[in-house]
């Protein structure tokens, strides 16, 4: 499917979504830019202003002392002094002695401002609702020593914010240009950038039934993790499919004698009138399908196994001193029936571990099982549970034959048999055990028995949460 066809499909595209939230950020900062252009414009035009405003404060102040005989303001200079395109200026003589000699009486510092020297003070006022800035000096009368002359000269704002908003719009223009140029590159970058995809892309894509990991190699770091990741759930489908693949190869191994063995008594039954013949046969062919249902049952339980093996599961806090002989009772009419002595013996002390009642189940019974098989007639099993250490030692022992000890090493094997056993069985039960104390976090341990027979040992890690309550 092309990247179009998502679009259209109402897909996020991520090319879209860094776009957007680069071109949010970009103008806000034009905005921003803006914000301070203007302020800055405002300042300089500010300081410009000021230094008229001094000029011309200074300027009035020369012409009172020599071209103002009498201390009066020509009609011509105070045309001058309050002309403006846009609004009007203001300006103010104030004699001590005299009072107001020319200007407007509005136009005056307030209170204790007065600043007698060289420069002129400058400071803001408000005449008639008007921001003004105002420039004001103190000098003396050169016609009267025991008089001083307060001169102010005063302009609205308006011709510093036109001034500022003037600079601010040769600027915008200019600024959009460079904000458009790096919204380009930045679009081009991302473009460039996720073309480094493409490869992955095509390298997946043209895979069928590969599930070799993608690798590191030439793989850009933003993406390493999803990559790895892609990389985990590859091994664990080959470890999936290894598995489905593992147990229809053993059900084919080990349904093939059982399903020849059917069609040969099956053949013997057909072609036969002796009843006795007929008989026979019909028991073989009863013994061979009870055979490949116990196998089928071993294969699917050996592949839970080992599926739950490589998985997580829900756990919960066990007290096996109250769980295994609960276990052990329900299977002891069948081991009555087979001839066995099955007992418990174990503390009395709560023994707790973090596992599952079904899969303990599942393993006590594939123990109990192989000692009901392989034991004999007459036999004693035992199932213990003791405290060992930081670990729970379940364990069941018999007086049968047991096992050679050459062929020790190898119980836990799928479909390992001692050989010469003259009894059934598939060869998966021990397999089960190890796999599901392995899901415990135990482990399992075979041995010669205190009495000749074989003694099987699962060790399972103590619950830490009986640790703190004193309760192990």
């Amino acid at each position: 499917m092309s990247q179009r066809m998502l679009w259209r499909d109402g897909r996020q595209s991520l090319r879209r979504r860094l776009m957007t939230t680069l071109l949010v950020p970009l103008m806000v900062l034009l905005l921003v830019n803006s914000l301070i252009t203007y302020v800055g414009a405002l300042i300089y035009a500010n300081h410009v202003h000021d230094k008229d405003l001094i000029n011309d404060t200074l300027t009035l102040v020369q012409m009172m002392a020599t071209e103002s005989p009498d201390g009066r303001v020509s009609s011509q200079a105070q045309f001058l002094l309050e002309y403006e395109p846009e609004g009007r200026n203001y300006f103010s003589v104030f004699s001590t002695r005299h009072g107001l000699i020319a200007g407007n009486p509005a136009v005056r510092p307030p209170s204790g401002m007065s600043h007698k020297g060289d420069a002129p003070l400058l400071y803001d006022v408000q005449i008639d609702k008007h921001a003004l800035r105002a420039a004001s000096v103190l000098i003396s009368d050169t016609r009267d020593p025991s008089d001083e002359l307060e001169v102010t000269v005063a302009e609205t704002l308006r011709d510093r914010h036109q001034e500022a908003r003037q600079i601010l719009l040769l600027s915008i223009p200019a600024q959009a240009l460079l904000i458009i140029a790096a919204f380009l590159l930045v679009w081009f970058g991302v473009r460039t950038g996720l073309r480094q995809l493409d490869p992955l892309t095509e390298q997946l894509a043209n895979r069928e039934h590969d599930l070799a990991p993608i690798g590191d190699a030439e793989v850009p770091a933003e993406i390493l993790p999803l990559t790895r990741t892609i990389d985990g759930l590859f091994g664990r489908l080959r470890s999936m499919l290894a598995l489905h693949e593992r147990f229809i190869a053993d059900a084919a191994h080990q349904l093939r004698t059982p399903l020849a063995g059917l069609s040969v008594h099956a053949e013997r039954a057909q072609s036969s009138s002796d009843p006795e013949t007929i008989s026979d046969a019909l028991n073989h062919i009863q013994r061979l399908i009870q055979r490949a249902n116990r196998t089928s049952s071993q294969l699917l339980a050996l592949t839970r196994a080992q599926t739950i093996a490589h998985e997580a599961g829900d756990t919960e806090p066990l007290n096996l001193t109250t769980v295994i002989p609960e276990l052990v009772g329900l299977r002891v009419h069948e081991a009555l029936a087979a001839g066995i002595d099955l007992g418990y013996d174990g503390s009395s002390m709560p023994l707790w571990i973090d596992g599952d009642r079904h899969r303990i189940q599942e393993m006590l019974d594939n123990l109990i099982d192989n000692g009901l098989r392989y034991a004999g007639r007459g036999s004693l099993m035992t199932v213990s549970l003791a405290r060992e250490g930081n670990h729970i030692c379940l364990s069941v022992e018999d007086n049968g034959p047991g096992v050679p000890p050459n062929w020790i090493e190898r119980l836990g094997e799928r479909f390992f048999r001692v050989p010469g056993c003259q009894e059934e069985g598939s060869g998966l039960g021990l397999a089960i055990v190890q796999r599901i104390a392995e899901w415990h976090n135990g482990s399992a341990r075979y041995m010669a028995g205190s009495e000749g027979g074989l003694r099987v040992e699962i060790m399972l890690p103590v619950c830490p949460a009986s640790k703190k309550n004193g309760d192990a």
